[in-house]
């Protein structure tokens, strides 16, 4: 009887070792970029390793580009990111993950934003702890980064830069349609026309949901892509992960994250002197992305 007794007691005592392990793990504090890898090379050398080592462990290329020079965007998804994103009917924006090359004088630096933080910031269902670990098979992991302290998960979910600055549930509707095809074949002819100077990057659809995300590169006005890092990722490991933005297409709506929710999220730390040196971003980002869901 007592041998019974003491080994309950041991497996309770195992669980509730677990329970606090879990708990803690979610009070962790976690920072939006990861950087892989720092050192001697170029994006011309080191492109196709990254894309190959990416697609071994099972993502899929969406998109990629050089937003200015010495920098480069690859996007990604796989199974698990779209079954994840389509759990939640904002999910969209999580479908993907975005890897970034950048030359510094120190030398190339490769990072790829954080999944663990987005899953968050996103308020998806899944913690998405999978594909941060293909990531890190894929292409390493030195540090995180892109917060001194970082944001525990409770925070991120109820993440704004200050009070009265949007949520992520603040949505900026673009546009409406009838119908999600409609509303896709709208955001497709806009884009292959490059209005407002923009371009498409990449497309990831969610068909259970009626969903689509697309990552577009912003080229003119004060929301450009060059102009708002150029004030905003001056530190020494760069950012660049933070490109492009996107648009999600759910059913007939086309909607935006706020351009003070989107870019402040993904620079915790940016100082209200710095935000208002590019205080026009958010509305120059909202005027080309609704150039992009207007009707013709």
């Amino acid at each position: 009887m007592l041998s019974r007794i003491i080994a309950i007691a041991a497996i309770l005592a195992a669980g509730f070792i677990g329970l606090s392990a879990e708990v803690q793990a979610s009070d962790t504090p976690l920072k939006p970029y990861v950087l892989a890898s720092s050192g001697a090379g170029t994006i011309t050398s080191k492109l196709p390793e990254v894309k190959a080592a990416l697609t071994q462990q099972g993502f899929t290329i969406a998109g990629e580009y050089s937003p200015y020079k010495g920098v480069y965007v690859v996007v990604v998804t796989n199974d698990s990111l779209r079954d994840n994103a389509a759990k939640t009917e904002l999910g969209a924006y999580g479908a993907v993950q975005r890897i970034s090359l950048a030359e510094t004088p120190a030398g190339l630096q490769i990072a790829y934003t954080n999944p663990l933080y987005f899953s968050q910031a996103y308020q998806l269902k899944g913690t998405l702890a999978d594909v941060s670990a293909s990531l890190e098979k894929a292409l390493g992991k030195k540090a995180d980064f892109g917060s001194k302290k970082g944001l525990t998960p409770e925070k991120l979910r109820a993440y704004h830069y200050m009070v009265m600055m949007p949520y992520f549930e603040d949505q900026v509707q673009l546009a409406t349609y009838p119908s999600y095809e409609a509303a896709v074949k709208t955001v497709e002819a806009n884009l292959a026309a490059h209005k407002g100077g923009c371009t498409k990057i990449y497309r990831v659809d969610l068909p259970a949901r009626k969903a689509s995300v697309f990552g577009v590169a912003i080229t003119e006005g004060e929301g450009a892509d060059a102009a708002v890092m150029k004030v905003t990722d001056t530190g020494e490991l760069k950012h660049t992960a933070h490109l492009p933005y996107e648009l999600i297409v759910s059913e007939g709506k086309v909607m935006m994250l706020h351009g003070k929710f989107r870019i402040a999220v993904d620079f915790p730390d940016l100082t209200m002197g710095t935000f208002m040196k590019i205080s026009g971003a958010p509305a120059g980002i909202e005027e080309k992305l609704k150039l992009i869901a207007a009707k013709k």
